[in-house]
């Protein structure tokens, strides 16, 4: 499948309270990215594993992390410029992560990110990371945690390995409930699958010959070699299989795939999007919707609660097919893929006033809501007024 034309760089937002575990969350991903270049806005260089240099932590400046990742080092007031900085070309990374710590509060940073004129980012959803083993003390220390809760689309309910089984049905429980409709997943150490959260890179880092192994690679191997089996130390990083939060993990997440050669009907289609299930966290692909619009096929991004359709024009020769995949936490694979079969178009009889123009055009205003207003590469896009609210609503 062809991308869309403008090329827009994922922003993540990665919050959570002091010990909950969000730092070591962020090391894990750099350690683990398979060759996705990513850029990494914090307030302190200390949340960083920077070796073998000396780096100030002062604010407004940049590191390179190696394997083309970079770090920046800003305050609120400088995000807009730094992120302008990790979104030129010649950057050329794949992802941006902001460790929201000593930055703004996390819904203000989703406020941000959401009326930036800055054409290059898309919202890559905001992801809360909790201590499973301070859960109750954290909420005493701060009651704004219920509300950061609240606005996520991804909770991370780290350190899962202290916590008894009991307790930890328990505590996924109250955190689904203060959080609503989005995703949960346990972890142990802050080991997330990178997938969870963004595409992999599909082109290999410059300078790594096929079949040779990367110094990424032998770092990888030996946190293997010498974590596996780990019980309760913070430092532990990769994949780790040993232990209660043993397991590979693709396991802490579901991934279901969807393909039609029949079109989907835009209303049927919004209809599943606006009553989507609980856990459901991120929704890629690309749409074809028929008569509503045959000059295009619509890719689709879905992030928790923020929604973008993005159209292109059919390649010459290419299979009109809608392909989609939903990754999510707890949710029931069976019935997407059912609630999905049941947005396909049915094809309308001879005369039949479904074939009227007029009635195939409003049948896409609902898709068309969610589609920048501006497709030009060099302006920015302008995300519908609605969507932004319910994006960062409070």
């Amino acid at each position: 499948m062809t991308p869309p034309r403008t090329q827009q760089i994922p922003v993540v937002v990665l919050a959570g309270f002091l010990g909950s575990g969000k730092t070591t969350l962020l090391n894990h991903l750099l350690r683990n990215r398979a060759g996705t270049r990513i850029g990494v806005v914090v307030n302190d260089f200390g949340a960083i594993e920077i070796d073998a240099m000396t780096v100030s932590g002062q604010v407004g400046s940049t590191v390179s992390l190696g394997n083309g990742c970079l770090c920046c080092a800003v305050d609120a007031s400088e995000l807009d410029t730094f992120l302008e900085t990790l979104t030129r070309p010649s950057a050329r990374l794949d992802v941006i992560v902001i460790e929201a710590s000593g930055l703004a509060e996390p819904q203000e940073l989703v406020r941000m990110l959401l009326a930036s004129d800055n054409p290059h980012i898309l919202y890559g959803g905001l992801v809360e990371v909790v201590d499973a083993a301070e859960f109750e003390a954290t909420r005493q220390r701060h009651p704004e945690l219920d509300r950061h809760l609240a606005v996520a689309d991804l909770v991370v309910l780290n350190k899962t390995d202290r916590v008894g089984e009991e307790e930890r049905e328990r505590l996924r429980a109250a955190v689904a409930e203060l959080s609503g409709p989005a995703a949960v997943i346990s972890a142990v150490h802050g080991r997330i699958d990178p997938e969870l959260l963004f595409d992999p890179a599909l082109r290999p880092d410059d300078g790594e010959m096929a079949g040779q192994l990367s110094f990424e690679d032998l770092l990888r191997g030996d946190d293997h070699d010498a974590h596996e089996g780990c019980d309760d130390h913070e430092g532990c990083d990769g994949h780790g299989h040993g232990g209660r939060g043993g397991g590979h993990l693709h396991a802490a997440y579901e991934s279901v795939e969807f393909t039609s050669d029949v079109p989907l009907d835009p209303r049927r289609f919004m209809a599943f999007l606006d009553s989507r299930p609980e856990g459901l966290y991120r929704i890629k692909g690309f749409v074809d919707f028929g008569a509503g619009d045959r000059d295009n096929t619509y890719a689709l991004h879905a992030v928790g609660r923020f929604l973008r359709f993005v159209p292109r024009p059919w390649a010459r020769g290419e299979r009109r097919l809608t392909q989609l995949v939903m990754i999510g936490a707890g949710t029931d694979a069976e019935a997407l893929s059912r609630g999905l079969t049941a947005c396909r178009a049915e094809e309308p009889a001879p005369g039949d006033a479904a074939e009227d123009p007029a009635v195939i055009e409003r049948a896409m205003w609902g898709v068309l809501r969610y589609v920048p207003r501006n497709e030009d590469a060099d302006e920015a896009p302008e995300v519908p007024g609605e969507q932004r609210e319910a994006a960062a609503e409070v």
